[in-house]
């Protein structure tokens, strides 16, 4: 059965429009998060979040079909950073062919696009709705407009479960290549919600944090007994899963290896995770046995990309999951939640939190959970608290929680083979 690798990373962030930039950012425990200014939110509770600023429009209008003004905000991001990622990984960026797919997670995708055009319709007329309306709101435009831009001819579509859809996107990825259908598959996430309609609603569900307005850097706060809700961000994180066949006939190099990716639903709460975590425990622990990993045998040498959103419930509710996994071992597991410096990204949180994965594990160094200053007892494992640390870990566990219930979890590997393991960081 085919090994798959992560070959390339493009990062479209408020902490940065590309991989070094980004890990920089990361490793130095800067927060992004600041005051809103795409859209008016002066009037709205919160008017902070992760905002993206200074794309490279050459990595959006790249020909005739795809370019900026006929794309929804969120499928620009998307194509900036498969630009990157393809770049990255050392691959064309035209002409790709039959042998490479587009699988990506949006949770929302064309919000903007649909807020913008339902106000023209109220206010202009029906006459006045721009005819790319559909095309650049519906769920799939990101994929699709990846594939034409970079002319990959394999499957393209969406996955959308909320935080866990590119969680999602990355276990279809995985299995497509392992069932030889692929050579390659851009995957990740991409996320543009950031608008007020988006904030409002997340706002009056009380997920967000409406009380540090003033203090946007200290606004997230995962597993903080004063932590009081999520702040929103937009952004694309795009990943290169490739199969080792076709990455050693190129002569490419991998940040990690895929080892395997999990998914189970809580059915107890639209919303709310379940207290006990009794199905997130499953989707660890099957993609655990599935990577054929014991958790007693690696937790020592395992990073935890912890959901870890910033609210009551979901970071209690990880750290009850991690235990139930892991026994008293889960004491030696180093955790963090890259959020407190990046925002929710919503659909792409999972990607971007896979990318820190792999870059983590390639440079023994693992990002911090900012933020950190007030131990709760219900969160009393490794958060990594305020500083990135240098430690070699030879696997990454990478979770995701959304809402409807849905539970990702995804393992990778540190590539020990020099002949294919990348170095190039800086």
């Amino acid at each position: 059965m085919q090994r798959i690798f992560i070959s390339g990373i493009g990062v479209v962030s408020c902490l940065g429009n590309d991989r070094k930039t980004f890990w920089k950012n990361i490793m130095s425990s800067q927060c992004g998060i600041d005051t809103l200014t795409e859209h008016d939110t002066k009037d709205l509770e919160v008017n902070i979040g992760g905002e993206v600023k200074n794309l490279n429009e050459d990595r959006i209008n790249v020909n005739d079909q795809v370019s900026a003004r006929k794309m929804d905000r969120a499928s620009q991001f998307a194509v900036h950073a498969s630009y990157e990622a393809l770049e990255d990984a050392g691959l064309p960026v035209a002409a790709l062919g039959e042998n490479v797919a587009v699988i990506l997670g949006a949770g929302l995708s064309g919000l903007e696009t649909y807020e913008f055009q339902h106000e023209k319709l109220l206010t202009k007329g029906p006459s006045r709705v721009s005819p790319f309306t559909i095309p650049m709101l519906m769920p799939n435009a990101p994929p699709g407009n990846v594939s034409l831009a970079f002319g990959a001819q394999g499957t393209a579509y969406t996955t959308s479960s909320a935080c866990s859809s590119s969680g999602h996107a990355m276990i279809d990825a995985f299995e497509y290549l392992r069932r030889g259908e692929a050579d390659v598959v851009i995957t990740g996430g991409t996320e543009a919600s950031l608008t007020r309609l988006g904030i409002s609603s997340f706002v009056n569900m009380r997920a967000m944090n409406k009380s540090m307005n003033d203090r946007p850097k200290e606004s997230m706060r995962p597993f903080d007994s004063d932590r009081r809700g999520f702040i929103m961000a937009e952004g694309a994180s795009i990943l290169i899963f490739e199969t080792e066949e076709h990455l050693r006939k190129r002569g490419g190099k991998a940040w990690a290896e895929v080892l395997s990716g999990r998914s189970t639903a809580d059915s107890f709460h639209l919303t709310q995770p379940d207290p006990q975590g009794r199905q997130a425990v499953k989707a660890i622990q099957y993609a655990l046995k599935k990577a054929g990993l014991d958790p007693a045998q690696i937790a020592a040498e395992t990073y935890v990309s912890a959901h870890g959103t910033s609210t009551q419930y979901n970071d209690a509710m990880e750290t009850v999951a991690l235990k139930s996994v892991f026994g008293a071992d889960a004491a030696k597991l180093h955790i963090s939640s890259i959020k407190g410096m990046l925002g929710h990204m919503i659909g792409a949180a999972c990607a971007i939190e896979m990318s820190a994965c792999a870059l983590a594990l390639t440079s023994g160094k693992l990002p911090p959970t900012i933020n950190y200053t007030t131990p709760d007892p219900e969160c009393d494992l490794n958060y990594i608290p305020n500083k990135a640390i240098d430690k070699q870990c030879r696997y990454a566990i990478n979770n995701s929680f959304g809402f409807g219930g849905h539970n990702v979890s995804l393992v990778i590997g540190r590539v020990d083979d020099a002949g294919l393991a990348r170095t190039d960081l800086v």
